[in-house]
């Protein structure tokens, strides 16, 4: 395993072989430090959220709860009977207030959370980068799409910390990660979930959701450790059959019809046509 660089990407490549030599590395120096891990279908994209994807850069934390639940919420709950938390006046001091990430019954409160992941896992734009407990299931993620013109593919690792202590001034972007526990849809336990939020504070606008890539740049000694592992993309078909071997596909971390079919495509056409 590359030696390891502070808030910095880490950058290693090979094969799948290679892969799990540098995982096994990774697991036995930091194993217990809470890895998480990441899969991206090319090298070559940022580590952004659903919400920096859609052109959002910069969205209060209250100005993205009010989007969620009092204008979006009402056709969420009729329509799917997911419940959906009230919009609560009262909370407007909160998420203006500069300690109210460490409010952490409220900010977000557990019902909130719940319904973000809910949104996240249903392609909603999101604040929240979805990780997953599981090297593999990010794995999959980063091969599961063809992606013709893509080089190669990238698993991610992300330690927050590694050494027990966050440093830096409160108020400017920082990351935390909002762990697995929490009630929701089957997808969040089927993917093994964690998700991490980067946020920052404006005195005008209160708490804003802030890029993860503005904190990846910058050097904090003994936090937010990151490491990247790039593969060949025409090794997306043995990456992918080898995943299967083990029921990991598109149908078992998704459990829908369109998963099941796209899972009985890889196997009956292309694992088939691979193996003669």
């Amino acid at each position: 395993m590359a030696a390891m660089s502070e808030a910095i990407v880490n950058v290693s490549q090979g094969d799948w072989k290679e892969f799990e030599h540098w995982l096994n590395g990774l697991r036995a120096q930091y194993g217990d430090k809470g890895l998480i891990f990441r899969g991206q279908g090319s090298s070559e994209w940022k580590l952004e959220t659903t919400l920096e994807r859609h052109s959002i850069k910069s969205i209060s934390a209250l100005e993205y709860y009010r989007l969620i639940t009092a204008r979006v919420g009402p056709a969420v709950e009729t329509f799917t009977g997911i419940a959906v938390p009230e919009y609560d006046h009262d909370l407007r001091e909160v998420f203006g207030k500069l300690d109210a990430v460490f409010e952490v019954d409220r900010f977000p409160s557990v019902p909130l959370y719940r319904y973000m992941v809910y949104l996240r896992h249903h392609s909603f734009p999101s604040p929240l980068l979805d990780w997953s407990a599981s090297p593999y299931v990010a794995a999959f993620f980063a091969f599961r799409d063809e992606n013709p013109m893509c080089e190669r593919r990238s698993i991610y690792a992300y330690c927050e910390l590694p050494t027990g202590i966050k440093g830096g001034a409160v108020g400017e972007p920082s990351i935390r990660t909002l762990g697995p526990y929490v009630r929701s849809h089957p997808r969040h336990f089927r993917q093994q979930s964690s998700y991490t939020v980067c946020e920052s504070h404006d005195s005008t606008r209160g708490w804003i959701y802030d890029s993860h890539q503005s904190v990846f740049e910058k050097t904090r000694p003994g936090q937010d450790f990151l490491w990247r592992f790039d593969l060949l993309s025409n090794e997306r078909t043995k990456v992918l059959k080898f995943l299967n071997d083990y029921n990991l596909n598109a149908f078992s971390l998704f459990d829908s019809e369109e998963t099941l079919l796209e899972t009985m495509w890889l196997r009956e056409q292309v694992f088939r046509a691979d193996g003669k």
